[in-house]
């Protein structure tokens, strides 16, 4: 059985897809980019801002299916430039405490211009 998760303290998915789905013991969480869910705008500049911003994001994720971050098994993050891959790693590492499985890449481009992109698989059983 699938449950839907949504929460209006992350931002609300901008096109065809949900914040989250439970399934079969997992949590796989859509990407998500620094938008401010109060207002819908992307109010950082700067790779380290935006990556808090995107790890506040799935925390509130996290937290609405009933688990946090030490919970989750793989992420997968993207950046608009490698470049950034140190200073957004001094970022993640501080909420990814449990060192998850990840894959990361540079893309050409992320929706909205942001700077980086993080989805995240949790485990809830």
């Amino acid at each position: 059985m699938l449950e839907y998760i949504s929460t209006d303290k992350a931002p609300a998915a901008i096109g065809p897809y949900s914040q989250a789905i439970k399934a079969g013991g997992f949590l796989f969480a859509s990407g998500q980019i620094p938008i401010n869910p109060a207002d819908g705008e992307i109010d950082t500049n700067t790779i380290t801002d935006q990556a808090d911003v995107v790890c506040r994001n799935i925390g509130e994720i996290l937290k609405e299916a009933g688990t946090d971050y030490e919970h989750v098994v793989k992420t997968t993050c993207y950046l608009a430039e490698m470049a950034d891959f140190s200073a957004f790693n001094a970022v993640y590492e501080k909420y990814f405490t449990g060192k998850p499985a990840r894959s990361c890449v540079a893309v050409k481009q992320l929706p909205r211009n942001v700077l980086c992109e993080v989805e995240v698989i949790a485990y809830l059983g």
